[in-house]
């Protein structure tokens, strides 16, 4: 009866996961059947704390979070995994409800008990793999990422787990651990992708070695599961791979290898952002293209996972407000695949804290409902392909608004910022030259200061970009200075207007009081 039970459930996850298996194609994923780009749109959920249990058991039933997931408009999960939970037989033999007794968690077992009572006697093991059965279910992919060597909340340079022969990242019990990971989840269509190791880091890391066990692991993830995507992460905090430029990782499965990077609004001032939006977004552009967006690019480009971004959803850290803005404008241009950090909105224990919020987290406290839908629905647009390799349709362009995460669209006689699915069609832009409409003699023209632009046959108006971000896009107004689009925040409409934090000159101003991104747009490739 078991094994007949067993045989259902895996062929009612295969009915449902109709991408599986993936390969990649150049810079893209694809389905191995169709031939057909797959794009990850996931969320990150963890599993790697302490107890060793996905986050959240105690709010929700797995499968109403799992729901959550998929209504939030992710076809994805990147889910945790501590290495010492699958190698090591006090971690991995330890049920759930041993689990919680060990960290004193009464408040999360009368949790669990309302809503996941039969996972009280699975072990932490058997859990994880029920969790990822649920996400097959409900037709999500899921990326296994090796998120830590023993459990706990990461990362820092010094937390024992950082690279390789660190106190707790012993190289032979990591290439254990993919080994027994891959093994597990062999054949299990929900399981799309293995990251090899969330971000390295600290004082030990190096070249030589990442090059030499990269290597190692993503061979014997292959060799044990040719079936998932070997996703590799670079040094640095996830945030370098710029040494492959003069030396690739060869000698690995070249058809189901992915790189991945991270990339957040960390190590830079709130006022800093705050009084030099434009610079710091320019500057942090083009260090994460240098050492990581470079990948999809040139003669010979490989599949890049932004496996983790995110910001603080209260709104309340202005570093977080203009970083992701400036973020989306390159991660929408380059279509890129991502994991956004994260779906949960508190934890069982992290660094001490029982029941901890977290305020990065897409659902609220108590896991009940979206946390903040306006943020939501910024990534509408990255979460739907836009450029397709195999397409027959000609590129064109969407102009992306990336405040409010929408495209511009002429609505009667009214130029709004909406949802991009019905973005109005442009034709590449040249600098100092016409925005015109795609098979249309129609262009975008300037008005006078605060008034809206207008879709006419008058070309004439000619449209560059100004500032650093190459994101304002200006041209002569009525009065022979320079005029900016702008969206009009109460109404989305847009209007012309004094550009922002950019002088006469066309040039950023040293510092400016103001937030230009209601002026930043961008000119997103499509053929969908």
């Amino acid at each position: 009866m078991g094994k007949t039970i067993a045989a259902f459930v895996f062929l009612q996850i295969i009915s449902i996961c109709s991408s599986w298996p993936l390969s990649t194609n150049s810079r893209w994923i694809v389905d191995d059947a169709s031939g057909q780009r797959v794009k990850l749109a996931c969320v990150n959920w963890p599993s790697h704390l302490e107890p060793m249990i996905a986050e959240g058991v105690e709010k929700k039933p797995v499968s109403e979070i799992a729901r959550k997931i998929t209504a939030s408009g992710f076809n994805c999960v990147r889910f945790t995994w501590a290495t010492h939970m699958f190698t090591r037989p006090e971690y991995r033999n330890l049920k759930v409800s041993e689990s919680l007794d060990k960290y004193n968690l009464s408040a999360a077992r009368d949790g669990i008990v309302r809503n996941n009572p039969h996972i009280l006697n699975m072990t932490v093991v058997e859990l994880h793999k029920a969790v990822v059965d649920e996400l097959g279910r409900n037709k999500l992919m899921v990326v296994l990422d090796n998120h830590i060597g023993r459990p706990g909340w990461c990362c820092s340079d010094n937390d024992g787990n950082g690279f390789f022969n660190d106190p707790d990242f012993n190289p032979w019990e990591w290439e254990r651990g993919l080994v027994t990971v891959a093994k597990a989840y062999l054949g299990n269509p929900a399981v799309v992708g293995m990251s090899l190791r969330n971000e390295l880091r600290g004082s030990r890391q190096n070249e030589l070695n990442w090059y030499q066990y990269m290597r190692v692991g993503a061979n014997l993830v292959h060799n044990q599961n040719p079936d998932v995507l070997v996703i590799v992460s670079g040094l640095s905090y996830a945030g370098n791979l710029a040494f492959l430029k003069s030396q690739p990782l060869d000698h690995i499965p070249s058809n189901k290898s992915v790189y991945e990077g991270h990339w957040y609004s960390f190590g830079i001032p709130a006022d800093k952002w705050a009084a030099q939006t434009n610079q710091i977004c320019a500057s942090v552009t083009k260090a994460t293209t240098d050492n990581l967006l470079f990948l999809t690019q040139g003669d010979n480009p490989f599949p890049l996972f932004l496996s983790e971004f995110g910001i603080n959803q209260r709104g309340d850290n202005e570093a977080d407000n203009r970083y992701i803005g400036c973020l989306l404008a390159a991660v929408a241009e380059l279509d890129l695949d991502w994991a956004l950090w994260a779906l949960q909105g508190s934890y069982l224990l992290r660094e001490g804290t029982v029941n901890l919020e977290e305020f990065d987290g897409v659902l609220d406290f108590n896991w009940d409902r979206i946390r903040n839908p306006s943020f939501l629905d910024k990534l509408q647009a990255i979460q739907h392909i836009n450029q397709d390799f195999k397409s027959e349709h000609p590129t064109y362009y969407k102009m992306f608004h990336p405040l409010s995460g929408h495209c511009v669209q002429i609505v009667e006689n009214w130029i709004v910022v909406a949802n991009c699915k019905n973005a109005s069609k442009w034709e590449q832009h040249q600098d100092d030259g016409p925005i015109k409409l795609v098979g249309s003699p129609q262009c975008l023209g300037v008005a006078v200061d605060e008034e809206a632009p207008r879709v006419s046959e008058d070309c004439s108006s000619k449209w560059k970009y100004v500032s650093s971000t190459g994101l304002h896009l200006a041209a002569h107004g009525g009065n022979g200075g320079y005029l900016c689009l702008e969206m009009n925040a109460p109404d989305s409409k847009l209007i012309t207007k004094k550009c922002l934090c950019v002088g006469d000159n066309l040039v950023d101003l040293p510092t400016c009081a103001h937030n230009p991104q209601a002026q930043w747009f961008k000119f997103i490739p499509s053929n969908i």
